[in-house]
């Protein structure tokens, strides 16, 4: 894996960060190389004020963003979120000057955030590294191809695309679907296009659902749409039929009068879960919690075949794969049912709105 830097440090704090950062960097097997070489991580030091975005070429290049200033007043991810969005990274590094060194505080696309301020730079930045290598080593599952083979009879939906509409609806009154970052106010309509069109983000939103249609196939809400208001097929719902591994591509079937919209990225995920678990009829993510249930360890990107392969481990070893309930680490919940009402029925009032950092 190579790293390389799309900018200078500019202050002693950054100084210190690019320095400490490339030793362990290298010491671990990475290969520093220029940024224009296409890297697998590139270090992109921005002003806090005013970010210049990063626009890589490929997927595959994971970009940390790391800015410098004091500790926000406040909250920490609405001040420092939107500098991970206008840098157009994966992570954003927060530095907070502290002497001749400083504490980070790392935010992530997934909405999550902790902080690092060990006393000796060896342990700050081994620390730093175990975060940073599972996102950027991760397989991005996004793209998606979409077939105009959609059955006729199914281009206004069906009885179970008017339950995952209702489910939406619910989740959306019990606060559990907000839209906390409103990334087309956040970004300027170039920037959008460009994450648009490289990771097929819709837009900033949490959460996503999804219902079996068959023994192959599944409903499963958009990328980015509003889930209290999913109304037209292709656009807010679509049909997911497969996976095609050697392409890396999720397969959709939509009809042919929509402009479709992509589907949610764990669509990866959920095919997962329904290809090895028959009695799987439901599946609802959220970026909430609840006490004593099994979590993941590493937190991998959403999207990724990594995270995916995670949850479906820990579902596979769930007293009962079909109701399991697991916990994404600084991340948020995935949870199986027979059906959608099931889950419904069985997280209400169960559900703690913040995750657990760590």
């Amino acid at each position: 894996m190579t790293f390389a830097s799309s900018s200078e440090p500019r202050t002693p704090q950054q100084r210190w960060f690019a320095d400490g950062l490339r030793r362990v960097l290298l010491e671990h097997g990475l290969e520093e190389t220029a940024a224009d070489q296409a890297p697998r991580v590139v270090l992109h030091y921005v002003d806090r004020e005013a970010p210049r975005p990063f626009r890589r070429k490929a997927q595959a290049i994971f970009v940390v963003a790391i800015a410098e200033g004091p500790l926000p007043d406040g909250e920490v991810l609405p001040a420092l979120y939107p500098v991970l969005v206008r840098a157009l990274a994966n992570m954003e590094v927060f530095l907070v000057p502290k002497g001749d060194r400083a504490d980070a505080y790392v935010v992530t696309l997934e909405q999550g955030y902790y902080k690092i301020d060990d006393a000796d730079d060896q342990t700050f930045f081994t620390r730093l590294f175990e975060r940073l290598e599972p996102l950027a080593a991760a397989q991005l599952v996004i793209n998606n191809e979409f077939q105009t083979d959609l059955e006729p009879d199914l281009w206004d939906g069906d009885d179970l695309t008017r339950q995952l509409a209702d489910a939406g609806r619910r989740l959306d009154e019990l606060r559990l679907l907000p839209a906390a970052f409103p990334i087309d106010q956040i970004l300027s309509p170039r920037d959008l296009a460009h994450v648009k069109r490289l990771f097929g983000i819709g837009g900033l939103s949490y959460g996503n659902l999804s219902i079996r249609k068959d023994s192959r196939r599944y409903w499963m809400s958009a990328s980015g749409v509003n889930k209290g208001n999913m109304k037209i097929i292709g656009r807010d719902m679509l049909m997911v039929k497969g996976y095609e591994p050697a392409r890396n591509v999720i397969l959709l079937s939509v009809p042919p009068v929509v402009e479709p919209r992509r589907v949610s990225v764990d669509a990866i995920e959920h095919w997962m879960i329904y290809t090895e678990h028959p009695g799987v009829g439901a599946i609802v993510h959220v970026h909430a919690w609840m006490e004593g249930i099994p979590s993941t360890q590493v937190q991998y990107p959403c999207g990724t075949l990594q995270l995916a392969q995670a949850v479906s481990e820990l579902v596979r070893k769930a007293p009962n794969p079909i109701r399991a309930v697991i916990g994404l680490r600084n991340h948020g919940l995935t949870i199986t049912g027979p059906s959608m009402a099931d889950i419904l029925e069985r997280i209400e009032g169960r559900i703690l709105p913040r995750v657990p950092m760590s």
